[in-house]
């Protein structure tokens, strides 16, 4: 199966994913700054600050996202139970941000952010935990009460 492939482009897909975010909100921040914009009697200063401290997290948790398949890829084992839970989340919000883009920009944002949900999700389903196998039942043992021999 391509699973090492998958999660390598999920990898990439989130890193500049996470690069681009944080760039669109230092565009905006920079935008409300200059404007001098101001919602509702909010300081100027504070929407801008805002929207750079909101890209800077997002996009931090991106890349933390974006590590464990990078590292499912490299060692082709699956994420543990903290990267799984992060992948899981990631995939949410990917589900939730697609949702709101198809009703805000149109099908093209939509059809990325859900080809992006999908490669977390198939990056999860292929990296299943590994079950541990069934232990044999043990045989029969000596009438005399010692362990078998090897």
């Amino acid at each position: 199966m391509a699973r090492r492939p998958v999660a390598l482009v999920a990898a990439i897909v989130l890193f500049l994913e996470a690069f681009g975010i944080a760039f669109v909100n230092l565009i905006l921040g920079k935008v409300a700054h200059n404007q001098n914009m101001s919602l509702a009697g909010l300081d100027p200063s504070a929407i801008s600050t805002g929207s750079w401290v909101a890209g800077g997290v997002f996009g931090a948790y991106l890349l933390l996202c974006a590590f464990f398949p990078l590292r499912a890829g490299i060692t082709d084992r699956a994420p543990g139970r903290f990267g799984r839970i992060l992948l899981i989340t990631c995939a949410v919000v990917h589900g939730v941000l697609g949702a709101l883009t198809l009703g805000l920009v149109g099908w093209p944002a939509f059809v990325a952010m859900i080809v992006v949900l999908g490669l977390i999700v198939l990056t999860l389903v292929a990296y299943e935990r590994d079950r541990p196998e069934p232990e044999a039942a043990p045989g029969p043992e000596p009438a005399d009460g010692a362990p078998a021999a090897a």
